[in-house]
């Protein structure tokens, strides 16, 4: 039997892959707990440059939960919190990733596909790919970590129409409001996300991860601290910051080693 999700490496770029594509990568509970402890696993390795995640194929990233588990693992409000709690363990991990993430997005990316995908720092998608989360016609409803996740792309608004009418779109219309930040010819989907990983590795990795870490904390209203302001230039004293520059002003690629 094939593994639910398989990781690739190339350099400095990890690809994680959810790998059941006769289910169009629909999660299991299993496959919540495998993704966690990958995506943990990656956010302690300082030699990550970027994680670009996709489904396998292109048919779909996912279209969320897979339902004919339902029977067993999530049939009573019990049953649901303990599987709630799994899943949303694994959203924090992914959530605070202090690597940057690519979302490859081909075909189906719906409910929890959706919320993994908008997780993502930068989501990249063909024109025939379709969005959504229709879960009000399965009687459920998208929990406070979950609905956080989709809110934060929209706005509370659109998140709400998005809930409230159920409907599945297009990519265009995901791009219009904020669930996508590229479209492209399906057939360039693989091209434009690994070339955007590829440029996002190019960069100083310690720069990324402040960049994402400060990006995080203005969303917080509390005034900033004096020590946080002077965080801002702690990439002065990095050896990174020394090969940047120097390699600018002499015309060659820098090489970073996130020192």
């Amino acid at each position: 039997m094939s593994k639910p999700i398989l990781v690739e490496r190339e350099g400095g770029i990890i690809t994680v892959v959810l790998n059941r594509p006769d289910k169009l990568n629909a999660f299991t509970k299993d496959m919540w707990a495998l993704f966690g402890v990958i995506i943990r696993q990656l956010n302690g390795d300082d030699t990550v440059r970027c994680i670009v995640l996709r489904g396998a194929g292109e048919q779909a990233f996912s279209p969320g939960n897979d339902i004919s588990e339902f029977t067993e693992e999530r049939s009573n409000a019990e049953q649901a919190e303990a599987y709630g709690k799994l899943m949303h363990a694994t959203i924090g991990e992914l959530k605070n990733s202090p690597h940057p993430t690519v979302a490859m997005i081909h075909g189906v990316c719906v409910g929890g596909g959706l919320e993994v995908a908008g997780l993502c720092d930068i989501r990249i998608c063909g024109k025939s790919s379709r969005f959504g989360a229709p879960i009000s016609k399965l009687g459920l409803v998208m929990a406070y970590p979950e609905i956080e996740c989709l809110a934060a792309l929209t706005g509370r608004q659109r998140a709400l129409e998005i809930l409230l009418e159920g409907r599945v779109f297009g990519a265009a219309e995901a791009l219009e409001k904020g669930l996508v930040s590229r479209v492209v010819a399906d057939d360039e989907v693989e091209v434009e996300a690994m070339a955007s990983a590829g440029r996002i590795a190019d960069g100083a990795p310690l720069v990324h991860r402040w960049h994402k870490k400060f990006l995080k904390r203005l969303a917080d209203p509390t005034p900033l601290t004096d020590e946080e302001l002077r965080e801002g230039y702690d990439c002065y004293d990095t050896e990174d910051f020394q090969t940047g520059y120097r390699a600018f002003l002499e015309k060659t690629k820098p090489e970073f080693k996130a020192r």
